[in-house]
């Protein structure tokens, strides 16, 4: 079932509600530049196991508005807690990879993880995308440098360019194909602001420090993107944190290792 939530006046995001009747609820963010559609063999297997997914498309990508704002942490977070109250949601699990993972720290953080029972990591962006003097761990700023420009020059090789480091495993050509296609629909605009935001001062560093829900992260030891050591800096961070790492894996960890990745999280839900 597909709905569009208002999140600020003329402004909808995108919400797939699969499995309304599941008896427990999982609400996923996705991550930069793709949409709900990442967590599509998910979205196959959980409901049959009696789960409820719900998943956003982020402002600027997918299928929601792409207004020219937003594109921070915090007014990315608040559109979380508007779809929360829309849907009534309460002792859920919130789950975010990458940049998502990012949004969903600071929504524990901004609105004392209003309704989440768990939270769920995967390749989070937390606490920086970005290497920093204090944080020497992440990416050479130069990179998303790059990116940014990428996406106004030539926005579909960038795309490509991207689509080469997120995999540990080779895919095919059709998934790789259909990956692109998703970062397509989103906004170039929310593309390049989203990029801009990784190189903010944003704060996630004392937002991990907040979280007092049991946490699991999960993060692929050959990520390219978010690198390793961030997943070591989360789990240092929150307090009741379990760490799962998983070899010969990338940063799309839910097609890289597809079934291990649904068996975590099954068994992290269930605990």
């Amino acid at each position: 079932m597909g709905i569009y939530i208002e999140v600020e006046p003329n402004v909808k995001v995108y919400v797939e509600d699969i499995n309304p009747a599941g008896n427990k609820t999982i609400l996923f963010i996705h991550g930069w530049p793709g949409n709900h559609n990442l967590f599509e063999y998910q979205f196959n297997q959980l409901p049959k196991m009696g789960y409820r997914c719900i998943g956003i498309d982020c402002r600027g990508f997918g299928l929601s508005d792409k207004p020219w704002t937003g594109y921070d942490y915090n007014r990315l977070s608040d559109d979380i807690r508007c779809v929360v109250e829309a849907l009534n949601l309460n002792n859920f699990v919130l789950a975010g990879h990458s940049t998502g993972g990012a949004i969903c720290v600071r929504y524990m953080a901004r609105h004392f993880g209003y309704g989440v029972a768990k939270l769920a990591l995967f390749a989070a962006a937390a606490p920086s995308l970005v290497q920093r003097p204090y944080f020497p761990y992440g990416l050479e700023k130069q990179a998303v440098i790059d990116i940014i420009k990428g996406t106004y020059k030539d926005r579909p090789s960038m795309l490509r360019k991207f689509g080469k480091t997120i995999f540990f495993n080779p895919v095919t050509g059709p998934l790789s194909d259909w990956i692109f296609q998703l970062g397509l629909q989103a906004a170039s605009w929310s593309t390049a602001a989203i990029a801009q935001t990784w190189l903010g001062e944003e704060g996630l560093f004392q937002d991990l420090k907040t979280i007092q829900v049991p946490t699991l992260i999960l993060h692929g030891i050959n990520d390219q993107v978010c690198l390793y050591p961030l997943a070591i800096a989360q789990k240092k961070s929150i307090r009741y944190a379990r760490l799962v790492p998983f070899e010969a894996c990338g940063h799309f960890l839910f097609y890289d290792q597809q079934d291990r990745f649904t068996k975590e999280l099954i068994r992290f839900i269930e605990r």
